[in-house]
């Protein structure tokens, strides 16, 4: 690598650097996985023909007559040949994606006068139908026409159209995708002889510092190449699932993301990240900045998560990830003070497990006691889990990382866990993980026939409670609407009517806060879906509820779920 760091030395002092120009930033959302590696076992297509090895080349001796150390190249000249090299080899393989999108609002059908509103009887509303167009990047898969991009490029689009390097345009269609992942999968139809797959390389054998090559479309601007380091590995990047952060439910990250300061921008999303081989580690996914542009912070998903995924999304249109039913975070030294262990202690605390996950079903313990850690509360007290399958947990993000590269759903793991300080073994059989962005809101789930209250709710974050003038840790279930004819309106349970915006989010409060169903704990939803779940139409049940302050009981007699309508 000293012989890359020194080639890229010499790029920064003749000014040659790369960096790129971008397109709309609908194209790259923006909150948030190189080297020469020995790749995977890929999908079977041709192996592109091998580029020219970056042999250190041996500078010529210093007056005295000692050697100088070698050296990356012997002039830029090898630099800039080894990247022609590559870009001519890959560009070909990397396309441009073009989405449209087609969305109805309504609109006012007599504009207001700025300064003049109308009050009084409310403004007709007509339906005006508004055309959005994104651009992004994608790379050719196999000889059969898959081209792999970033799941948000080509999420809710209405057509797809596919440009090739050689100026080929076609139109595409998605036939499968992962949120999960951030990864999609379009098909074309274009003749197999004018398609070059990629070669995949093993990401997990990346390091710090290593060579890294992006070549996309930042901002529009086809094949654009641009070049720097990994900088970080092991990021994590939150799931993007349309939902924003502060609403209550499901949440998952991406692990194993790649750093890189090679210039990526807007358009760049679903692009590919190279080692010094032009071998993809990666497929870049998001940038860190403030301004919508690259701040030489940016992120790929991993070679073998991609490597994982996309077989599974061309054969079956969907992924599904191993879920093992748990929230938590990572040990550090004053959590492990305060459940009296060693400062120096490591692992992924279990702070939360969700009703009837295999967590639940293993037995393993969420945290049930509040400290104040430098004026901040925190949960303490459940499981820690410092190692799987023998493989050690020094983070939260360790065992996330685990769960998605070396597991399959129905394979059952072995957890190590710290409980109350003694350690011991847990096997937990892992399923299929809840789709990100599954609405909280339905207080009630499962076929129908089962139990049915009829409410519409959210979980009770601190937010919620504040606007409420209710303490900050207050928990429970707030009743949003109560469906009419539902055995919760005939039990005379209260819903939300009074608006109020929490982060630039509109919510509605006010209602009942269900805080027990027959005097078990109602904490959140996933509680309450569970305890629905296991009673039966007809049963009667006694809800603990917190209306106007006031804590009361309200017997509730279930019904029947009705059947949904066309």
């Amino acid at each position: 690598m000293k012989r890359l760091m020194t080639a890229m030395a010499l790029l920064s002092i003749l000014a040659l650097a790369g960096c790129g120009l971008s397109l709309p930033a609908s194209s790259l959302p923006l909150p948030s996985l190189g080297q020469s590696a020995t790749p995977l076992p890929a999908q079977p297509t041709p192996t592109p023909a091998p580029t020219a090895p970056l042999a250190p080349t041996a500078a010529p001796p210093a007056p005295g007559g000692q050697a100088q150390p070698p050296s990356a190249f012997s002039t830029l000249a090898d630099l800039e040949g080894t990247l022609e090299r590559i870009y001519a080899q890959v560009s070909p393989s990397v396309v441009t994606i073009q989405v449209v999108q087609r969305q109805t609002v309504n609109v006012p059908a007599i504009p207001e006068i700025p300064g003049f509103p109308f009050f009084g009887q409310p403004v007709p509303q007509q339906p005006q139908q508004r055309v959005q167009q994104a651009l992004g990047s994608g790379f050719v898969w196999d000889k059969s026409g898959d081209i792999v991009t970033n799941n948000h490029v080509v999420d809710g689009a209405d057509s797809i159209t596919v440009t090739f390097h050689d100026g080929t345009t076609v139109p595409g269609k998605v036939v499968g995708a992962d949120p999960d992942s951030d990864l999609a999968v379009v098909k074309v139809d274009v003749p197999a002889e004018q398609l070059q797959p990629v070669q995949l390389a093993d990401s997990t054998q990346v390091k710090v510092g290593q060579f890294a090559i992006a070549i996309g479309n930042p901002f529009g601007e086809e094949s654009t190449m641009t070049t720097g380091i990994v900088s970080a590995l092991g990021r994590s990047l939150p799931v993007n699932d349309g939902r924003s952060a502060n609403v209550p439910g499901p949440t998952y990250t991406i692990p194993d993301v790649i750093q890189t300061d090679a210039p990526i921008n807007p358009g760049n999303s679903g692009g590919v990240l190279l080692n010094d081989q032009g071998q993809v580690i990666g497929v870049t996914s998001a940038i860190e900045s403030p301004v919508s542009a690259s701040s030489g912070v940016g992120f790929a998903i991993p070679s073998a998560i991609v490597q994982k995924v996309v077989p599974v999304l061309i054969q079956t249109g969907h992924y599904e990830h191993p879920w093992l039913g748990i929230s938590g975070t990572s040990l550090n030294p004053d959590l492990a003070q305060a459940m009296n262990l060693r400062a120096d202690q490591r692992g992924a605390l279990v702070v939360d497990v969700v009703p009837n996950s295999p967590a639940d079903k293993a037995g393993l313990i969420g945290s049930n006691r509040q400290v104040t850690i430098q004026g901040e509360q925190a949960r303490v007290g459940g499981d820690v889990i410092v190692a799987i399958d023998g493989q050690p947990v020094k983070a939260f993000d360790d065992l996330v990382a685990y769960l998605a590269r070396s597991t399959e759903v129905g394979q059952t793991v072995s957890l190590t866990v710290l409980r109350q300080g003694q350690e011991q073994t847990v096997k937990v059989t892992l399923a299929a993980r809840p789709r990100a962005g599954t609405p909280p809101a339905q207080a009630e789930s499962g076929p129908v026939g089962s139990a049915w209250l009829g409410i519409q709710g959210l979980t009770v974050t601190p937010q919620i409670a504040q606007a409420m003038n209710l303490p900050a840790d207050q928990q429970g279930v707030l009743v949003g609407q109560v469906e009419t004819g539902s055995p919760a309106e005939q039990a005379g349970l209260r819903g939300s009517s009074k608006p109020v915006t929490i982060n630039g989010r509109r919510f509605m409060v006010g209602g009942d806060i269900i805080t027990a169903l027959d005097r078990q704990p109602v904490s959140r939803i996933e509680d309450l879906q569970a305890l629905l779940q296991q009673a039966r139409p007809g049963q009667q049940v006694t809800l603990t509820l917190l209306r106007g302050g006031q804590q009361i009981e309200v017997q509730v007699t279930l019904a029947e779920r009705p059947a949904a309508t066309p």
